[in-house]
This record gives C-alpha cells, sequence and structure tokens, in this order.
C-alpha cells in the first residue's frame, strides 16, 4: 500500500488518541519507521500489523478501528488530499454511487503503481444500491464499510451499510446494501 494509507492511520490515531499512543501502536507492531511517505510503496503487511497492534493498545476490535478508519479516510483523507476528485464523484451521494466504478482510475494518475480496488453497483433504486467490492487485499471489508458510511457524512445523508455477501463466506467478492 502506499504510504497515505499509512500516514492517515497515523493521523487517525494522533488525532484522536494522542501521538503517544501511536508511538506504542508501531512498537507493538514492529514498524519502524519514522515518517510514511505518501507516495512511497510499503508491505501490505505493515498496515495489517498497526491496525493488529491498535486494537490491542485501544482495546478496541479491529473492525471498529477499519470502520472508523473508513469514514476517517473518506471525510479528512480524502478531502484534504482528494478533494477535486471528491468533488468530481457527484453533487449527491446516488451521484457519487454511480459514478464510483471509475474512481480509482482518476486516482492511478496519482499512484500509477496502485494495485486499487475495484466496484461495481447493482440493484439502484431511489434510496438504495448495492455496492460490489472486488480486491487482491483480504480482511478490508470494513474499512470498505466505513468508507460507505463516510460517504453518507460526506453528502449529509444518513446511511445504513450492510454487508450482505462476503469472500468470508466463500464468495469471490464482498457486496454491501446502501440504504439511506
Amino acid at each position: 500500500m502506499y504510504g497515505i494509507v499509512n500516514k492517515a492511520m497515523e493521523d487517525l490515531i494522533v488525532e484522536n488518541y494522542g501521538a503517544s499512543r501511536w508511538e506504542l501502536i508501531k512498537e507493538k507492531g514492529s514498524v519502524d519507521v519514522d515518517y510514511f511517505l505518501s507516495n512511497e510503496s510499503y508491505d501490505d503487511d505493515i498496515t495489517y500489523r498497526l491496525v493488529g497492534a491498535a486494537s490491542e493498545v485501544l482495546g478496541l476490535s479491529a473492525r471498529d478501528i477499519l470502520i472508523e478508519f473508513g469514514k476517517y479516510w473518506v471525510l479528512k483523507t480524502g478531502r484534504l488530499k482528494y478533494g477535486g476528485l471528491m468533488e468530481a464523484g457527484g453533487s449527491n451521494l446516488k451521484e457519487f454511487f454511480h459514478n464510483l466504478p471509475a474512481f480509482h482510475n482518476r486516482v492511478m494518475l496519482i499512484y500509477p503503481n496502485l494495485t486499487p480496488p475495484s466496484f461495481k453497483i447493482s440493484h439502484e433504486e431511489e434510496r438504495s444500491v448495492r455496492v460490489h467490492y472486488y480486491s487482491q487485499r483480504n480482511g478490508l471489508q470494513d474499512f470498505v464499510q466505513g468508507l460507505l458510511e463516510g460517504l453518507g457524512a460526506m453528502y449529509d445523508t444518513p446511511v445504513q451499510v450492510e454487508l450482505i455477501q462476503s469472500r468470508d463466506g466463500g464468495h469471490d467478492h464482498e457486496i454491501f446494501n446502501v440504504n439511506w
């Protein structure tokens, strides 16, 4: 993963729990990196270790941390680093979902070595969609749930997100039902 992911995790932890907790999380996760460079690629295992250590240090489940991180990614990192891209996604939540499948094509212009997930939208209704999430990375469905909840908050539209299919159940991708 690119360093921007780990840097955003650091920002979330420092902002909400303090710098000393972040240092403890890095120590417990055996992460010996002083500063994550946004455009530098890092082994995915570093991110997974940070989440595991954060769970231990903060006394929260990895699920709760990943959901919180997903929301933070949209509301803080996305707005700060990709404001124009986020705004180009649409003027409301439904438009953003409609444009979501093409979102990472634009992000790849910034991060050419990115191994992005892909999204497909189905069952598009007036106040709901199904979001299909495909990724080479396992274990990030809770992060995606947080992203979807964060998008609702970004558009000031309360959402309910339900995971209705998972790779944990033997499927090849996750499906989320999102209602607003």
